[in-house]
């Protein structure tokens, strides 16, 4: 799943962006990936959704056992409606 999102975060600026023009060759060129990383400066986006997960999970696992949230993330669901 990281991966799909690590090449999407890095085809948006890229379409954005587009070709850059080299005045030495008189051409235009595709960015590669440091150029394009370079101009549009932006967090390391798997890091942050791991981050978020981890302090959604911080989070539940302080609402107590007597919560279904909790016993989802541990894997201790009893009952019909497992809540």
């Amino acid at each position: 799943m990281f991966n799909k999102v690590r090449v999407f975060v890095i085809t948006v600026p890229r379409k954005v962006l587009g070709p850059k023009w080299e005045e030495g060759t008189g051409g235009w060129r595709r960015l590669n990936n440091e150029a394009l990383k370079d101009m549009y400066c932006t967090p390391n986006i798997v890091r942050v959704i791991k981050s978020r997960i981890m302090k959604w999970a911080g989070h539940v696992a302080r609402t107590g056992e007597s919560k279904g949230v909790y016993r989802v993330l541990v894997g201790k669901s009893e009952g019909k409606n497992h809540f």
